[in-house]
């Protein structure tokens, strides 16, 4: 049975380079050792070869904590590694194509939006949607639904859902009340120019405000 996701799924900047991937890789072990749950890797922008380096140096480290590693979109990448799950975007393979390539023991994942039909989650056993409010990377692209979008996409399935888009600890609350498994943030999480100090206290504010405690 494939390894759901944990309530708090941090990404991986997306802007990465050959240059910064490994001050990253420094960042984002330090943070698996301070109790990140899962982390999902996702960077265009690297070659394959620099992605499954990266890739790799994360997959061990997250083997180690105990963390929750997924590959976005590289299907070939998530096997290699034996990542957790392979999660699917717009551009990506469909799912029920990814689903045959996998091993039932690997997770499959599938960003959704507003509007879209639940008989593309057939194959998926979880599924990150939104974005809930307005967030850089979306606008002109995808319009923020709000809490009552993730109502409704709670509605028209039944697999775990993970909210994203704009998400602040003060929003936690209200999405646990609505039923959501979990949430996923890209930018409150890892930024760059941080010390490894700030990121780490970053992540335990991020999980305590999932888990309603004070870090």
């Amino acid at each position: 049975m494939a390894r759901l996701p944990p309530r708090f799924v941090a990404l991986s900047p997306g802007d990465l380079s050959s240059a910064t991937a490994r001050d990253f890789l420094a960042r984002a072990a330090a943070a698996l050792e301070a109790g990140l749950p899962g982390l999902m890797l996702r960077e265009p922008g690297l070659s394959d070869r620099e992605f499954l380096t990266l890739a790799q140096g994360l997959a061990a480290r997250a083997k180690h904590s105990g963390t929750w590693f997924c590959v976005h979109d590289r299907v070939h990448a998530g096997l290699a590694v034996e990542a957790d799950a392979v999660h699917l975007g717009f551009h990506s393979l469909p799912p029920a194509q990814a689903r045959s390539l996998l091993p039932a023991s690997m997770g499959l994942g599938l960003s959704t939006h507003d509007g879209d039909p639940p008989e593309r989650l057939a194959d998926c056993d979880y599924r990150i949607h939104g974005p809930v409010f307005d967030t850089p990377s979306k606008q002109g692209i995808q319009t923020a639904i709000g809490l009552e979008g993730i109502a409704r996409a709670l509605a028209l399935s039944e697999i775990p859902l993970l909210a994203i888009g704009g998400l602040l600890p003060e929003h936690f609350a209200s999405l646990r009340d609505l039923g959501v498994h979990g949430v996923c943030a890209r930018a409150g999480v890892f930024r760059s120019g941080d010390s490894l100090q700030a990121t780490l206290a970053r992540v335990q504010a991020w999980v305590a405000a999932l888990e309603g405690r004070t870090p």
